[in-house]
């Protein structure tokens, strides 16, 4: 049987880290990678849990998943990030399916709570995630520092079962993450060459929106739905579009 480990990234999750290492109780090995930035608890749960805590400096996601990728003892890696939480019929199909030696990659599935409300729709469901990966066969895209890209030398399969996603908690939480996105994808679009249009202030965010709820079918989730791709649409469109007409005017 091959053997499986799991790994969460973390920083200063204290209040969600042994929920997280939990629920996924059926993996043979379980690893905190440590953002040496975090100054609470999280560690000392993680080992008081049976967990292995390695402390590596973040410089971006991409790069601490990769480094995550050389700690393993088992011959799978499982990528679970500190707000998800694993389900016992995931780890039958996942202690199932590694034993099928013809694919190097999983994507699985997520079901994403958002405010307390399970979003199904605009793009969040079934929100898949290529997390489950065979050593020596995956690598990360470290030009991608977030919303990371794997790159795979073999072939790749879906999982069935979901990861129970608890996303955006609080708006707090949510306007705190959507800063630091736009941040990253200004970045990026930047690095590409890219520039902005002054039109593109107006008709990317409302492609964006048009894209999530009415494409995608995020009005099935009411009001909900609504808000999330209103917001999705500004931060995505209108605020990566402004900082990414910052960064150029700076240069």
């Amino acid at each position: 049987m091959p053997q499986l480990s799991v790994a969460v990234l973390a920083r200063d999750n204290e209040a969600e880290i042994a929920d997280c290492l939990e629920s996924l109780a059926w993996a043979d090995e379980r690893i905190v990678i440590l953002d040496t930035r975090s100054s609470d608890r999280t560690a000392a749960i993680a080992e008081a849990l049976g967990a292995r805590v390695v402390e590596h400096r973040f410089e971006d996601f991409a790069r601490q998943r990769e480094f995550g990728l050389s700690l393993p003892q088992g011959e799978w890696l499982f990528y679970v990030d500190s707000d998800e939480r694993g389900t016992p019929a995931l780890g039958e199909e996942i202690r199932r399916l590694i034993q099928d030696r013809s694919r190097v990659g999983w994507w699985v599935p997520r079901r994403n709570y958002i405010w307390g409300h399970e979003i199904r729709h605009g793009g969040w469901c079934p929100d898949y995630q290529l997390r489950l990966l065979k050593l020596g066969h995956a690598h990360y895209d470290l030009a991608r520092e977030v919303h990371e890209i794997v790159r795979l030398d073999g072939e790749e399969g879906f999982l069935q079962q979901p990861l129970i996603h608890h996303n955006y908690r609080t708006f707090g939480q949510f306007f705190a993450k959507q800063r630091q996105y736009v941040d990253y994808e200004a970045s990026i679009l930047r690095k590409q060459g890219v520039r902005p249009k002054p039109w593109t202030f107006v008709l990317q965010p409302l492609r964006e929106f048009w894209r999530r709820y009415v494409a995608l079918g995020g009005f099935r989730d009411g009001f909900w739905g609504f808000l999330l791709c209103s917001l999705v649409a500004y931060y995505y469109g209108f605020c990566v579009t402004l900082e990414l007409a910052r960064l150029w005017h700076r240069r």
